[in-house]
């Protein structure tokens, strides 16, 4: 059977529920039905990652790297333990991070260990302590290095495989500066780096926001969080760094010698990818009610073959097939040859719910034209094309399909943000899956009490200020009448 003319009534659903209208039960069966983690492992938050969803991050983890190494930044890998002297050195950041730490304090049968050990919930306290040997002078800055590793937080909240797990992978970048201007444009460019991978790379849209001084790193100065859009109208934190100042530097003794000859603290930042977490919004933002629809860039199998013979056929389609796979091999695009005993329909859904980019359809009409049926997940549409130029046309679908996910992506944020002058507005703002814009009295500590006067009465969060844009308030805060001196932005998250 030509793959033009496949019979449709031999197709099975395997996938087809509604994104939209009921994206909790959409995101729990696909992560179950592509094999993306398996939730019977037993221990709360803790789910093995499958080849299907690793493979991907895999590729998103080379991703990020290869971005960070060009900006100067070297690889390095600590220990996944952190004494519990070195957690507590930071007043701070230990009061931010001991809720959520799980302790090691015994060896084998109940023998205490001299002194108890943390995994790491994240890695300041464990690295600082040899950046401190290994800056000696100004001749030692800038030091950036990032390590990709697991990271634990005993999630208080619902977990969810990706979106909210006790263990979850990512990349850590610390860096030591000179100067403190030096460190807040280092902030900008993980900042311009999360635009580059997360939006360029990934095709996930975001909003930047300066958070406030409530919600900001523990220890640290500032916080600015890439926050994206998920189906329910909720938004979830992507990549976030940090402008430490030199409060880390001064309780890790960060010191160095400067030109002239004079001993001075150190300021540092910090920005952690959680590349698990993003691959969990990606999936959320771009799949559909058929399933998956990964990224030409990312998914594990950039092309899928599927063969049409019949009895008679066979040999002479799957040798035509095998041809099509070297060709596309050769030219390093990721493809596979499904040559499982399955219908072709049941191979399409199959596929189609897996959410492969391409698929490739041929059989005994394709090879008297010598061509093949090229069909693209993300518009569901098929084409003829000559098995010569296959390559090159797979090649300049894959940027297509790569930039109208992101489009379509991107079209979620318009009309997203709307003004609000009362509670009453921000709650109906929020229900409807917006983004809340007030006027407010203050992002410092003055204003937590607003802050969560709007929490109690919404469930949204302040997020933050933008920075991609200048905004002055001209009236006073809806909750406590005080003059405004900022515009701050309320969302639902996870």
């Amino acid at each position: 059977m030509n793959g033009s003319e496949s019979d449709n009534n031999e197709k099975q659903i395997i996938f087809n529920i509604s994104k939209e209208e009921n994206f909790p039960d959409w995101y729990t069966e696909i992560c179950r039905v592509a094999e993306l983690v398996d939730i019977r492992y037993g221990v709360k938050g803790f789910t093995p990652f499958l080849p299907w969803s690793f493979m991907s991050m895999d590729i998103m983890f080379d991703i990020y790297e290869r971005t960070l190494k060009g900006k100067k930044h070297l690889p390095m890998l600590f220990p996944t333990v952190i004494p519990e002297g070195n957690l507590t050195k930071e007043a701070d950041h230990v009061e931010g991070f001991t809720p959520q730490v799980f302790w090691i304090k015994d060896i084998g049968e109940g023998k205490e260990l001299e002194e108890p050990l943390a995994l790491r919930p994240t890695s300041e306290t464990a690295i600082y302590p040899l950046y401190s040997l290994w800056v000696r002078s100004w001749r030692d800055l800038p030091m950036k290095r990032y390590q990709k590793c697991s990271v634990f937080r005993s999630e208080v909240k619902s977990t969810r495989p990706f979106l909210r797990g006790r263990e979850f992978l990512w990349i850590e970048s610390h860096n030591v500066f000179a100067t403190h201007e030096e460190g807040k444009a280092q902030v900008m460019e993980d900042l311009e780096t999360t635009q580059e991978v997360v939006t360029g790379e990934y095709g996930i849209p975001v909003m930047i926001f300066r958070r406030t001084q409530w919600d900001k790193f523990p220890g640290g100065v500032d916080t600015y969080a890439a926050d994206t859009l998920m189906p329910d109208g909720k938004v979830i934190q992507l990549p976030s760094t940090h402008d430490l100042g030199d409060n880390f530097a001064r309780a890790f003794d960060i010191t160095y010698l400067d030109e002239s000859n004079e001993d001075v603290y150190a300021f540092q930042t910090c920005y952690g990818p959680a590349v698990s977490r993003i691959y969990g919004a990606m999936i959320s933002i771009h799949g559909d009610d058929k399933g998956l629809r990964l990224p030409f860039k990312i998914a594990p199998y950039q092309v899928v073959i599927i063969p049409i013979f019949t009895e008679k056929t066979e040999k002479k389609v799957m040798d035509y097939c095998h041809g099509i796979e070297s060709r596309l091999t050769k030219t390093a695009i990721r493809v596979h040859l499904d040559d499982c005993d399955q219908t072709p329909g049941w191979k399409y859904n199959y596929w189609e719910m897996k959410g492969v980019p391409v698929r490739v359809e041929a059989g005994p009409r394709d090879i008297k034209g010598e061509k093949a049926v090229v069909f693209r997940r993300d518009t569901m549409k098929r084409e003829s094309v000559s098995v010569d130029e296959l390559s090159d046309r797979v090649k300049e679908l894959g940027k297509a399909i790569d930039d109208n996910l992101r489009k379509i992506a991107e079209s979620k944020f318009e009309d997203l943000v709307v003004d609000a002058e009362t509670i009453g507005q921000v709650d109906e703002a929020l229900n409807r899956g917006k983004i809340a814009r007030i006027e407010f009295c203050t992002t410092q500590m003055a204003g937590f009490a607003c802050a969560e006067h709007i929490k109690d009465q919404t469930g949204g969060e302040i997020r933050g200020t933008r920075i991609d844009i200048e905004e002055e308030p001209t009236s006073v805060c809806l909750v406590c009448g005080k003059p405004a001196e900022e515009i701050v932005y309320i969302a639902r998250s996870y």
